[in-house]
């Protein structure tokens, strides 16, 4: 019972923490970070 609640409140803080990164565009900028180090790593950036 114990751990039940446990991975709810886990899994609602989690949940609560990607909607506020995503509500403040943290998503388009991790994207954007992402596509340069893949440029980077291939030689072209």
């Amino acid at each position: 019972m114990k751990r039940s609640i446990m991975t709810k409140i886990v899994f609602l803080t989690g949940s609560i923490f990607l909607a506020f990164g995503i509500l403040r565009g943290e998503a388009f900028e991790v994207l954007q970070k992402a596509i340069q180090i893949c440029l980077e790593c291939i030689g072209i950036g």
